[in-house]
């Protein structure tokens, strides 16, 4: 007489199901992901990303044009590049003129984004404003202000200027960092620089402390003069972490806040 019940699964059954159904899971998650590399949309986020927009050429008192340093800064595996060379009134036309065509031809053969800034330097404080629209108008990607560093005789009032102003981005290596620069700078959205730079760097750990105090937005740049200025993805951290900068803020420092500078950018184009 057959039996009406009907018997159970083995642990060994059940086992061989939950293999084979797991199996096919990874090989279509393994076919997904070939997809998206293939189509290029498909981005390894534990990849260390390296931007930087605060450099020079030898439209300022950098030693390479502006097409060898991005070639450069392409082969050092950067991201994105910001070209500020030092300017006053007499000098933004040409840098910017002159830095935009190169960073043209990198976007069209190297498919690599340059961005043709300045760097107010040693202006006047009561300048700043005026000087930084004047930047935008003749086409600048971004302003930095050359801010209060420990090592250089900027005029007293430069931090303050520059933090106020709608058209200043970056206020780079400020030195002495006061709490009313930073917390003016945490309303206006203007970005307070960790430098790379010997000397300018003085300042940083009381930049990184005050800005996080005030709750203002911090961004690491090389301020890079020569080919050995330029960052590295380690030489980035170290500078950062050197700065007081905790292993939890590292990711805003070196890649979400510069892809917020990125985006204003670009919202400004």
């Amino acid at each position: 007489m057959r039996s009406s019940i009907t018997e159970a699964p083995t642990v060994t059954e059940d086992r061989q199901r939950y293999e084979g159904v797991v199996g096919e899971l990874e090989d279509r998650l393994r076919q997904m992901e070939a997809e998206l590399a293939e189509r290029g949309e498909f981005a390894d986020e534990a990849e260390p990303r390296l931007y930087d927009f605060h450099t020079h050429t030898f439209l300022s008192d950098g030693v390479l044009s502006p097409i060898e340093l991005i070639r450069r800064a392409v082969v050092n595996g950067y991201t994105a590049l910001g070209i500020a060379d030092h300017c006053g009134a007499g000098t933004m036309a040409r840098a910017i003129e002159e830095t935009t065509s190169d960073a043209e031809l990198a976007l069209q053969h190297w498919n690599f984004r340059v961005f043709p800034g300045v760097e107010l330097t040693h202006v006047p404080a009561s300048a700043i404003g005026e000087l930084a629209a004047e930047a935008k108008r003749l086409g600048a990607s971004h302003v930095v202000v050359h801010g209060e560093s420990p090592v250089e005789p900027v005029e007293p009032g430069t931090n303050l200027a520059a933090v106020r102003c709608p058209d200043v981005d970056i206020l780079a290596h400020p030195g002495r960092l006061t709490m009313e620069e930073a917390q003016i700078a945490a309303q206006t959205g203007v970005f307070i620089e960790v430098t790379a730079k010997d000397g300018h760097s003085l300042g940083n750990g009381g930049v990184v402390a005050m800005a996080r105090e005030a709750g203002a937005e911090c961004i690491l740049d090389s301020d890079t003069h020569l080919p050995s200025h330029l960052l590295t993805p380690e030489f980035a951290r170290t500078v950062a972490q050197a700065a007081g900068v905790l292993e939890g803020e590292l990711d805003t420092l070196l890649r979400a806040n510069p892809e917020k500078l990125i985006a204003r950018i670009e919202a400004r184009r």
